[in-house]
């Protein structure tokens, strides 16, 4: 007796039109409505207010801080008078273009990798000259540009570098801290797990404390390093075990079966790891390999507190100018909107990078 075949299941139809799909998500219950309501309620307080107080009431013209706080809004006069000391620090004003454009060039060459054509050897060369221009730039001393120290660097251009540096940096040691947490040789093993549980062990701002005050006691007398590399190694040192964990979930979901496959062609372990296993396991962990990211680019504010003048440290700067005192509010909301853009760029690519990666595996 032959069995019945079973009915293939429909797929459930969105709502007929927006009233019955308004139903349906926010009226379909009692604690729907309320909260639908509750939601509704905030808004309408909260909007007009906020945009009352950001773009209609706002200031946009005074020159002094005296005229501009008779506004009811906003002061971006304030912005537009100090917004290059926000953007560049306290680098000299006459020189500001300098890193401007250093700036511009290490955007241009995040997005350049993050465009699949550019994956290849020559992105190596990219980057190779963007650094060596940036840093031309940033410095001088060369092609008739005055030198300039670190120390006066300041604003955006910091926080890029911080970034940029601690990111490119920070993968690659973390995945090799990964694969060491996970190798056969207990001498290797145990120095990654000591490694990744010490310093995921201790807040990001006591190795920041440790690179500016205790490094400089053990290097030889005579040699020193300066206090925005003293930064970088720390950023890097930090992110990276944060990263290990990260890829070692991701190789830890790798089927036994890909392990074995990659025996049975006769590949050696860094052939399997490289061709095989690797890739599928990091493209596992992009969702938490993003957040990473994003978090390391909103850390490097935490270089505040050693000295260096980044971002952050650069409104404050512009904050405590007697002439415009009492404008902090709109000066944290100009860097917020400087770190929201990054943090979503970063975000919306990996979105996409998702989806490009998963073109095979979606029903």
């Amino acid at each position: 007796m032959s069995a019945i075949p079973a009915s293939p299941e429909l797929a459930p139809r969105p709502p007929a039109n927006k009233v019955a799909w308004l139903k349906e998500n926010l009226f379909s219950s009692p604690l729907n409505i309320l909260l639908t309501v509750l939601v509704a309620w905030l808004l309408i307080m909260s909007v007009p207010a906020m945009l009352d107080w950001l773009f209609f009431d706002a200031d946009f013209t005074s020159d002094t801080a005296q005229e501009c706080r008779k506004a009811e809004g906003a002061c971006w006069a304030f912005i537009a008078e100090k917004h290059r000391l926000i953007l560049f620090g306290v680098y000299p004003y006459d020189e500001q273009w300098r890193p401007l454009l250093a700036s511009i060039i290490l955007v241009l060459a995040l997005v350049c990798s993050a465009i699949r054509r550019f994956w290849s050897a020559w992105l190596l060369v990219l980057w190779t000259v963007a650094l060596v221009a940036v840093a031309v730039l940033m410095w001088g001393g060369v092609f008739g540009l005055s030198y300039v120290e670190n120390d006066r660097w300041g604003g955006l251009p910091v926080t890029l570098i911080l970034s940029t540096f601690g990111i490119a940096f920070a993968f690659p040691l973390g995945v090799l801290l990964a694969l060491g947490r996970r190798s056969n040789m207990p001498a290797i093993k145990s120095l990654c797990v000591v490694y990744i549980e010490l310093i995921r062990g201790v807040p990001l701002i006591s190795l920041l404390f440790m690179s500016s005050v205790m490094l400089p006691l053990f290097l030889p007398e005579g040699f020193s390093i300066d206090k925005l590399l003293r930064a970088q190694i720390a950023i890097i040192l930090f992110a990276a075990a944060y990263i290990a964990e990260t890829v070692r979930g991701g190789l830890q979901s790798i089927p036994k079966g890909q392990y074995e496959g990659a025996d049975s062609l006769g590949l050696t372990y860094w052939q399997q790891t490289r061709l095989i296993i690797l890739p599928q396991a990091l493209k596992v962990v992009i969702p938490p390999l993003v957040g990473i990211f994003i978090a390391l680019f909103k850390d490097t504010s935490l270089v505040v507190i050693i000295g260096i003048f980044d971002l952050t440290q650069a409104a404050k700067a512009a904050i405590a100018d007697a002439a415009w005192r009492g404008f902090s509010v709109e000066a944290y909301v100009f860097i917020a909107v400087i770190y929201f853009i990054f943090c979503y760029a970063i975000s919306r690519y990996s979105q996409a990078l998702e989806r490009h990666l998963d073109k095979g595996y979606q029903r």
